[in-house]
């Protein structure tokens, strides 16, 4: 019953009416006199940000703030796998031959999530990560290896939190959201995923680098939103490290794998 009234609430209000409205006022010069409270409401820390508060001009603007080079550094090992953003590991581990991987203990399936059964056989018997950024995270997004872009596309129309609740009474917030997904090629010669997916209202997920080669590190976008970052990994492709355990949290640019 929980499920379901959760479900028809966000269905009622989750529409490109309600996008557009909360869109527009964060992006509105009016919204400025917001972030200072945004900022004590999530306990934000100013340490890393790359410049004075005073010289932000929207609460947008805030949100997708850039941070000092140095508050991230990159792991340098030829071998590692980053996180590609600020976030909560919300869960990880293995896909099933069956393609199925579980979040909250919801079963999701990989032909849902990348929108093809034949690219879904890919990463049978393979391992996922899901990251959760808060709205209070840095929300730029970088690139977890060093790679080849294979394809980019999108999937998806409207979506659900992807909080704990969302995650646990949503409608395939993962594999149903607005989602934008990244195929690449490693240097190991395996592929992976980077998966990024939209959250509540605000589906917008901006794209700031079309190469078609990643380096490890840089970035390639952000959100407007509190959002999730899904990882997937051909089978043999890599391996988590041993301290990697849900609810940890993990900065940009630290070490989540290494490659096989």
């Amino acid at each position: 019953m929980r499920e379901k009234l959760y479900q028809s609430m966000i269905e009622l209000t989750n529409g490109r009416w309600s996008s557009s409205v909360i869109q527009s006022f964060a992006r509105s010069k009016l919204s400025k006199s917001f972030i200072l409270s945004y900022i004590k409401y999530f306990n934000i820390t100013l340490l890393d940000v790359s410049r004075p508060i005073n010289e932000f001009s929207t609460l947008h603007d805030f949100f997708i703030r850039e941070v000092t080079t140095n508050s991230r550094p990159i792991h340098p090992g030829t071998t590692s796998i980053i996180s590609p953003v600020d976030a909560t590991v919300e869960t990880f581990g293995a896909i099933s031959k069956d393609g199925i991987f579980l979040v909250k203990d919801k079963p999701y399936t990989l032909e849902n999530l990348v929108g093809s059964q034949e690219v879904a056989n890919q990463f049978v018997n393979g391992n996922y990560i899901i990251l959760y950024l808060s709205p209070a995270e840095y929300h730029r997004i970088h690139a977890p290896v060093d790679g080849e872009v294979i394809r980019q596309y999108k999937l998806g129309k409207k979506s659900y939190p992807v909080n704990k609740w969302g995650l646990q009474y949503g409608k395939e917030a993962i594999s149903g959201n607005y989602r934008l997904l990244t195929e690449l090629s490693m240097p190991n010669q395996k592929h992976c995923f980077h998966i990024k997916v939209g959250a509540m209202f605000v589906n917008s997920i901006e794209l700031t680098n079309t190469s078609p080669v990643w380096k490890k590190g840089e970035e390639v976008g952000y959100f407007s939103f509190g959002s999730t970052v899904v990882m997937l990994f051909e089978e043999g492709s890599m391996e988590f490290l041993s301290s990697m355990k849900p609810g940890k949290f993990v900065r940009m640019g630290e070490i989540v794998a290494n490659m096989l």
